[in-house]
């Protein structure tokens, strides 16, 4: 990278355009000027370079020597990354912050891992072993909650010539010598992958284990699986990031990448100050030991925008090939769409519908794509699951990147402004959203509750939507019009809607249900429907049921029987059995 392989001849913002030698590869990391700013080559045309720049580019001038690195756009891989705060292009912030000050200079280089930093190896194979890649070369304890597994590289198959002792190593240290077919190649615990491809797997396998999130409307209506693939849509301030942090505390995924694309730099603020602060629930360990944070604010280069979707998806598979279960959040891809369509526009391609690329939904399935559950190199079995937020402007849920993104993720969790405005948390709207994993996992929850969870969500989606037809009716003429049979739908929606759907993220009960309280719940409500409705067609009449004391008891559950604490459902039941019998004595 001493040499010059081109001359920069023009610049429009963090677009550049140089002459060079056809040395040059697609895609391929280069420096711009003595400060050897990071660009990235995205297009070849003969000798002519178009280069798109991932810093601050003012004060640049034509002339400006372009040195080649000779490889692709690629992250560095191995102990260290958890715990880790990195921009779009993984440098590290914290160790920036200390060595640069608050604000980030152009030219900037600090390795994204520590080279100093020893880790505790230890081998579980021995000299001698046939090895592929993927293998299991030895582990590291990474954090306290997470062992990194040190796997051999993709590439490399052979026999183990030398491994190293139990000992503590940097990660450029070599750990293990494999003879291959074109020589003893040396391994360390630092990798190096191209973000803009997938790492491989060995096959594809069936989606039918649920993410638990602990929340309600996600998990009993709208689940979604180790994995999946989800879309959050919603204009401001319906909760799109709280909700992205509930499922980031509280699902069952082992490892957690949070993208912050483009958004605003106060919220990445926040995201940053909470998340060294949250405690994990299941450990009592900060979250951050087992997370990754991408922070990629709305004030820096649009750029790296692209980049940080990709640096955070590479992360993702990369805990993936180690047998995990790994959450990526990308809050949002709007502003990912956003960073497409203003590098397009500098390089006068022709705008498709509201002036984003053509290639717009291309890029949106190639990164969904790369979610799954998988059998590993390692033949373990591990998964990628992908939570994008996208912020439709207006909320409009027509415009391109919300209509795209719906085509390639198999979960739509619309967000509501009305239920956001009224204080309904999480604001997802039952009768806009959908999950197409419900098949998938029905066997599941029939196995860890005993209960035909299936037949119970159908019926209380059937309860919602008859509400909403029945709300129509009653805001021309008024409750008292309607038959007592579809006041008690109204009744039981109700239930459904406050006692069940609403969750308190800040309550400290109500934050998280079990799939046994979710299941428990969901079948006293609609045990109390069943049993009412019958008692109101032999001449009861709706009154009588507003009146009981368990109608409170229902509302209130939620944040009075604790996930520990599920055989309180059984004495609820019995209440709600005794106060059905006293109304029903009197129709007998």
């Amino acid at each position: 990278m001493d040499k010059p392989v081109a001359v920069v001849t023009s610049i429009n913002g963090p677009v550049l355009h140089a002459i060079g030698e056809k040395t040059i590869l697609m895609n391929e990391l280069v420096g711009i000027g003595e400060d050897r700013l990071v660009g990235e080559v995205i297009g070849i045309n003969d000798s002519e370079l178009t280069i798109q720049v991932f810093e601050e580019t003012s004060g640049m001038t034509p002339g400006t020597p372009v040195f080649g690195t000779g490889a692709p756009l690629s992250v560095e891989l191995g102990p260290g990354l958890l715990t880790g705060i990195f921009d779009g292009i993984q440098r590290p912030l914290p160790r920036a912050e200390a060595e640069y000050g608050s604000f980030i200079g152009r030219g900037m280089v600090i390795p994204p891992l520590d080279r100093e930093k020893k880790w505790h190896f230890s081998p579980n194979t021995k000299p001698e072993n046939q090895v592929t890649a993927g293998f299991e070369l030895g582990s590291i304890p990474e954090t306290e909650l997470i062992v990194h597994r040190v796997l051999v590289p993709v590439g490399v198959r052979g026999k183990v010539n030398w491994l190293a002792d139990e000992g503590d190593y940097t990660i450029t240290d070599p750990i293990a010598r494999i003879m291959t077919d074109t020589g003893e190649v040396d391994v360390s615990m630092l990798q190096r992958w191209s973000v803009r491809k997938a790492r491989p797997i060995l096959e594809q396998l069936p989606k039918n284990i649920p993410l638990i999130t602990g929340q309600r409307v996600l998990d009993s209506f709208f689940p979604i699986v180790k994995g999946g693939t989800a879309a959050i849509p919603g204009g401001f301030g319906t909760g799109k990031t709280v909700t992205q942090h509930q499922i980031a505390k509280w699902s069952d995924a082992d490892i957690v990448i949070y993208i912050g694309c483009g958004e605003r730099g106060n919220e990445i603020t926040q995201v940053l100050q909470e998340f060294p602060n949250l405690i994990d629930p299941r450990n009592g360990h900060p979250l951050i030991e087992r997370t990754v944070i991408i922070a990629n604010t709305s004030n820096m280069q649009v750029a790296a925008r692209d980049a940080s979707i990709y640096t955070g998806i590479t992360i993702a598979e990369y805990y993936r090939d180690m047998g995990y279960d790994v959450a990526l959040m990308a809050d949002s891809t709007s502003r990912w769409a956003e960073a497409m369509r203003e590098i397009s526009g500098r390089l006068q391609e022709m705008p498709a519908q509201e002036g984003y690329p053509a290639y717009l939904s291309t890029r949106l399935a190639e990164f969904y794509e790369r979610a799954g559950r998988v059998r590993t190199m390692s033949g373990r079995e591990g998964s990628v699951s992908i939570i994008g937020a996208v912020s439709p402007l207006g909320g409009d849920f027509s415009e391109p990147v919300t209509q795209y993104t719906r085509q390639y993720t198999r979960i739509f969790w619309s967000l509501d402004k009305t239920l956001a405005s009224a204080r309904h948390f999480p604001s997802i709207n039952w009768l806009n959203s959908n999950s197409e994993y419900i098949g998938s996992v029905s066997d599941w929850w029939q196995k860890e509750t005993g209960f035909d969870w299936r037949r119970l969500r159908a019926k209380a989606m059937e309860l919602l939507t008859e509400q909403d037809h029945l709300n129509q009716i009653v805001r021309l003429v008024g409750p008292d019009a309607l038959p007592d049979g579809q006041r008690l739908i109204l009744l039981t929606a109700d239930l459904l809607t406050t006692g069940f759907l609403q969750q308190n993220a800040l309550d400290e009960v109500d934050t998280y249900s079990s799939p046994q309280k979710q299941i428990r719940m969901l079948d006293i409500i609609l045990r109390f429907y069943e049993g009412a409705e019958r008692i109101i067609k032999r001449g009861a009449v709706i009154q009588a049921f507003y009146e009981l004391p368990i109608v409170h008891s229902l509302l209130t559950m939620k944040n009075q029987i604790h996930n520990d604490q599920i055989e309180k459902f059984d004495s609820l039941i019995t209440d709600l059995d005794q106060q059905l019998a006293a109304i029903e004595e009197k129709y007998v």
